[in-house]
């Protein structure tokens, strides 16, 4: 068993996609049309056939309120592993980004939490 897709609701898809492409470096692998949204999601540059996130929109009520309620209590939406948390700290926040919970040694691993601009907490994880 494989995971496919992962993702995080988001407020905006477009804002979405310019955030996780051109400050995380993510690439767009589909796009959708599916409505009045899209499926929409990004890979990994190193795995272009790896696991899809899907940039989810939170126009459900619940979804919207779920993901408000994990925001405002510190929880992150995910987490992504990185090489090196220290080393994409200081590149994350050189183009910007919001850090939450700056970087942190837990003995066996590393973590850093970010605001991603549309309506999450993401963690990056250094094992």
């Amino acid at each position: 068993m494989n995971i496919i897709y992962s993702g995080v609701f988001v407020d905006d898809q477009e804002k979405a996609l310019k955030f996780y492409t051109e400050v995380l470096g993510f690439v767009k692998k589909a796009d959708i049309p599916v409505g009045e949204f899209r499926w929409l999601t990004v890979v990994s540059p190193d795995d272009l056939d790896g696991t899809e996130f899907l940039l989810e929109p939170n126009s459900n009520p619940v979804a919207e309120q779920y993901q408000k309620g994990i925001f405002e209590q510190g929880i992150p939406a995910t987490s992504l592993g990185v090489d090196d948390v220290q080393a994409e700290y200081e590149r994350l926040t050189e183009l910007g980004v919001a850090f939450k919970v700056e970087p942190t040694d837990y003995g066996h691993y590393k973590i850093a939490s970010f605001d991603d601009t549309c309506g999450n907490l993401i963690q990056i994880q250094q094992t």
